[in-house]
């Protein structure tokens, strides 16, 4: 499993998730209506690595399995936002678990950031799971902080600092 720049050729692969509905109904936004020149687009301004680093997670032969990101880089408080998000095909394989390290990895050792952070709906189950035993720390929770199709939804935030990320 490796981490490379997004290409053009996962795209289809991208549209698969975006498209999946048990995917795309675990986060706060609706990927379903994406376009294929919409995630091109998406790519394109992906390059730029100033604000947010998004990677694509990539098996041995190069096939995209999913979509791994630093969002919102901030330099001066150093921090980031972190999102995962795999194709279903990927999914209970340890491709989050690898690409997480190796984000985070990047994000403490080649940013030097203090923190990363993330939110995630509570009825997420399997993501909380996840994000609680690979270390990130649960912060609180947003009660009704999202409106999905007339309904509010609660959000759990987390974040690992750089101190206990290194002494794992």
């Amino acid at each position: 499993m490796n981490l490379r720049k997004l290409q053009t050729k996962d795209i289809p692969f991208m549209l698969e998730w975006m498209k999946d509905i048990e995917i795309n109904r675990q986060f706060r936004t609706d990927f379903s209506h994406f376009t294929e020149d919409k995630v091109k687009i998406f790519i394109e301004q992906a390059q730029d690595f100033s604000v947010n680093r998004h990677y694509a997670i990539v098996d041995d032969h190069d096939e995209y399995l999913g979509t791994i990101s630093l969002k919102e880089i901030d330099l001066i408080n150093l921090k980031a936002e972190y999102a995962v998000v795999l194709r279903s095909k990927a999914i209970g394989t340890s491709a989050a678990k690898d690409a997480t390290q190796k984000i985070l990895d990047i994000a403490f050792n080649e940013l030097k950031l203090n923190k990363v952070y993330l939110n995630v709906l509570v009825t997420n189950l399997r993501a909380n799971r996840f994000y609680q035993k690979f270390g990130f720390i649960f912060e609180g929770t947003f009660r009704q902080d999202l409106k999905i199709e007339n309904e509010f939804y609660d959000l759990n935030w987390y974040s690992i600092l750089k101190e206990s990320y290194e002494s794992v």
